[in-house]
């Protein structure tokens, strides 16, 4: 990881690949460069630290009308220049996002073979085996750019691993390099100039038509076209698609920070994700992209739902909304998890893939195991075009627009809303009531302005955060729905505060977690008004027993436990209380990252598409 651009055209490289690092620096890294093909040969330029630091590197008059550029978030070798890419070897520069399994026998056996290592990464294996397949074939006959490309082809057929990456070579000046394994890598076609990049964001300021790669393409990128083989020699012929996307979307606009635009930006999202898809003649829903008939989707008997991170507690809090509605069994699994126990996969379950790029190597993976051993597989995605889209029969998109913050607020938003509609299909397709299907629509159709009104209580948000943002430890409880509720709101806080916390149930807080109850330890509590509320009430008045500061995120302004702050929230339809409780969480998470000056859109050590392992 974590981003890659590359350009080869008729202008100055330079500004263009500066420009697509600028884009992608929301993703997260720690060290960025750039490669480019010069008159006296390839120049590097790179340095641990930000895109910003590296401008500061470049000769104010420096042209090229070939580079790629980098920005890595480190997995081999600790961030420093060294590390950094690209990565040189002989005549080879090369940047890469994924990890090389192999990458230590592979330099066991460059090593026996005269190679020499200037870093830790394993991408300066792979560059030095690139070279290496080069020279052989250069001894062989004169070279031409295809040999360029037959030697990168070959050197990868060594590789286990995820990759992907573009290359440069000092004595074919005028094209690149790129393929791609696990790892996205998208081409751009424009005017007498061709792009590369992991993300198309880092492309739409300068074309729309787009090439995805799939797993195994390695393409020969020029300024007049680009030709794509796959690890066996096979041409192949990759169909362009037109990017929707505005470059206008990627700014910031009058905001700070991208996480609370994207937080404000939900109302909208909510009335977006639900256009098109409600049925009010059977007050229902339909997701005509998941491509299942009425007839399959009663076929099923069970639904599996896996995510990582907060698509992963966005994929229980849809388990528990398609059970409550549908009455089918529905459960969700870290997907990172679920091809490690060889999954049992029964053609009567709906397995589902929760991710907002698209591109999340963990659920990609679980994608393949489920389609490999014949099972119905959908994705609920951010990103057209992405990897787990195309991989996938079907599905539905978000229709989140680009979430440049590094946590997830409004995909995961649109992910329960997503989910709701499902639930709600599910459901009338069985047992449920057309009155409770029309009940669920109106309190749909009340979420936007209900998600607005939350977002005009800022101010009070902001006042509670300032009041946890001296504690170092929290505790984050609730049960049922409220307990993924916790965890959202404990991943959200570690993530971008670094406060530790950690999320319980509720009702496991006095088996184990209570001994460390105190007057430091700060208690966050998601209280609705359900069935469950005596039994959390109990929960607070264990809490106040030990003298724990206590926060409460409910329905209610006035509680009968003595609490310290009370977030209040309104309510709606139980299925869809949990999609209002969530904002004071995301709030409460921002306000506190801001009051002790945390890089919030960007926190150290993590990436937004997690593309290894």
């Amino acid at each position: 990881m974590c981003g890659i651009v590359g350009y080869a055209g008729r202008s100055n490289a330079v500004p263009v690949l500066m420009e697509g690092l600028h884009q992608l620096e929301y993703r997260g890294y720690d060290s960025a460069g750039l490669a480019l093909q010069r008159r006296g040969g390839l120049a590097v330029f790179k340095t641990e630290g930000k895109v910003s630091q590296l401008r500061a590197l470049l000769p104010k008059r420096l042209t090229a009308p070939v580079g790629i550029g980098h920005t890595r978030w480190a997995t081999h070798g600790e961030p420093s220049d060294r590390n950094a890419h690209p990565q040189r070897a002989g005549k080879i520069a090369l940047i890469h996002n994924g990890i090389i399994e192999n990458a230590q026998a592979l330099k066991a056996s460059l090593t026996d073979q005269g190679c020499t290592f200037e870093s830790e990464t394993d991408t300066e294996v792979l560059a030095a085996l690139i070279d290496r397949e080069y020279a052989a074939r250069a001894a062989q006959a004169a070279p031409d750019d295809s040999t360029f490309l037959q030697a990168v082809t070959a050197a990868l057929r060594a590789v286990t691993g995820a990759y992907g990456i573009a290359v440069l070579h000092e004595d074919h000046p005028k094209v690149l390099v790129t393929a791609r394994h696990g790892s996205p890598v998208v081409l751009g076609i424009g005017e007498q100039a061709m792009f590369v990049a992991s993300d198309a964001a880092a492309l739409v300021r300068h074309t729309r038509q787009v090439i995805y790669l799939s797993d195994g393409d390695v393409a020969l990128v020029r300024a007049d076209g680009y030709e794509v083989t796959d690890l066996s020699d096979i041409p192949s012929q990759p169909q362009p698609i037109t990017l929707d996307l505005e470059a206008v979307e990627l700014s910031k606009g009058a905001y700070t920070h991208y996480t609370r635009k994207e937080i404000e930006e939900q109302p909208e999202v909510v009335a977006r994700v639900m256009k098109g898809r409600i049925d009010r003649r059977f007050n229902t829903a339909a997701l005509a992209g998941m491509n299942l008939t009425p007839a399959e989707l009663l076929g099923f008997r069970r639904i599996k739902i896996l995510g990582c991170g907060s698509a992963y507690i966005s994929a229980r809090l849809g388990a528990t909304m398609i059970e409550r509605l549908a009455r089918v069994p529905a459960d969700a699994e870290p997907a990172a998890e679920f091809r490690y126990r060889n999954p049992i996969i029964e053609t009567d379950t709906l397995y589902l893939a929760v991710s907002q790029s698209g591109e999340t190597f963990d659920t990609l993976s679980a994608v393949q195991e489920i389609k490999r051993k014949g099972g119905t597989v959908r994705g609920i995605v951010n990103v057209v075009g992405s990897s787990i889209a195309r991989e996938c029969d079907g599905g539905a998109y978000l229709h989140a627009g680009p979430e440049i913050a590094v946590v997830s607020t409004k995909t995961m938003m649109a992910t329960l809303v997503v989910m709701a509609l499902l639930a709600l299909q599910l459901g009338r397709l069985r047992d449920l009531s057309p009155a409770e299907g029309g009940r669920i629509l109106a309190a749909l159709d009340a979420l936007p302005a209900q998600v607005a009104a939350l977002c005009e209580q800022a101010p009070a948000f902001e006042a509670a955060a300032a009041w946890v943002a001296p504690f170092r430890n929290a505790y984050f409880v609730g049960r049922n729905e409220g307990y993924a509720l916790a965890m959202e709101g404990a991943l959200k806080l570690k993530e971008i505060s670094y406060i530790h916390a950690e999320a319980y149930p509720a009702s496991e807080l006095k088996h184990g977690p209570l001994a460390l109850v105190d007057e430091q330890t700060l208690t966050v509590a998601i209280v609705p008004n359900d069935d469950l509320r005596s039994k959390n009430l109990s929960t607070l008045e264990e809490i106040k027993a030990r003298k724990g500061p206590l926060l409460v995120v409910g329905h209610d302004a006035d509680w009968p436990v003595a609490v310290d702050q009370a977030l209040v929230v309104p309510a709606s339809h139980p299925l869809l209380d949990p999609m209002l409780l969530l904002v004071p969480l995301q709030y409460l998470s921002y306000f506190t990252a801001m009051a002790l000056g945390r890089d919030v859109d960007q926190p150290r050590n993590l990436a937004k598409s997690v593309t290894v392992e």
